[in-house]
């Protein structure tokens, strides 16, 4: 898989349209028909790319790029939009949009620049075959599921994303920072407890004694440690 996009378009034909492109040249996509949906989309799952259209229902597209930029996020943002005046467009780069396209447009150029955009984004480890056995944990990295005992754990999106990037890191203290940046795509400067908070319901989930833990080990002013 090339990366997670999110596509924020009301227009359903487009969205089938751009949305069949971009799985054939091998990205996973997400979908979002309005303004409120795509910025808590946005926020809230990790995505490697935004295509935001302009135009949307209840919120539209400058307020939902100006809003994601003000979380602190810096996944690229790709402007999609029937307005080709030059103050949209710039009004659109400056409240953070990264390219700006206007419709009707070229699906290769669309592609195109869908691939430059992509290629800002920070290389993330590829995730090992199979699955990773720890204590009574049994994590499968190729997909979504972790268990204990046999039994499946009910982990949010974020917290798997955060899991396994820590198990591909194993060994390895990786500072929230890198964490903020890499699993939740924040600029690294943005402060925020969002990690120990995240951690501390992993270890909830997973840990025997969550005071104690095993596997996700904190090390004192920097960050954390997977160790199995």
């Amino acid at each position: 898989m090339r990366g997670n996009v999110l596509f924020v378009e009301d227009e359903q034909a487009l969205q089938m349209t751009v949305g069949d492109r971009l799985r054939k040249e091998g990205y996973a996509v997400d979908y979002a028909a309005s303004g409120d949906e795509g910025f808590e989309k946005a926020t809230q799952l990790p995505f490697d790319l935004i295509i935001l259209d302009v135009m949307l229902p209840k919120r539209d597209g400058f307020d939902v790029c100006k809003g994601i930029r003000e979380a602190g996020l810096i996944t690229p943002i790709l402007m999609l939009t029937a307005r080709g005046q030059t103050s949209d467009k710039v009004s659109g780069l400056k409240i953070g949009a990264d390219d700006y396209v206007t419709k009707p447009f070229n699906m290769l150029e669309l592609m195109a620049r869908v691939e430059a955009l992509m290629r800002r984004v920070p290389i993330r480890p590829a995730a090992q075959a199979g699955g990773v056995d720890f204590g009574a944990i049994h994590v499968d990295l190729m997909g979504t599921e972790t268990m204990r005992d046999g039994k499946p754990v009910n982990l949010s999106a974020r917290e798997f994303q955060l899991l396994r990037y820590l198990i591909e890191h194993r060994g390895a203290t990786v500072s929230r920072e890198e964490l903020l940046k890499q699993v939740w795509g924040y600029s690294a400067d943005m402060y925020t407890r969002t990690v120990d908070v995240h951690v501390a319901s992993l270890r909830q989930k997973l840990e025997d004694d969550p005071k104690q833990p095993k596997f996700i080990l904190t090390v004192q002013g920097f960050g954390y440690k997977f160790k199995a």
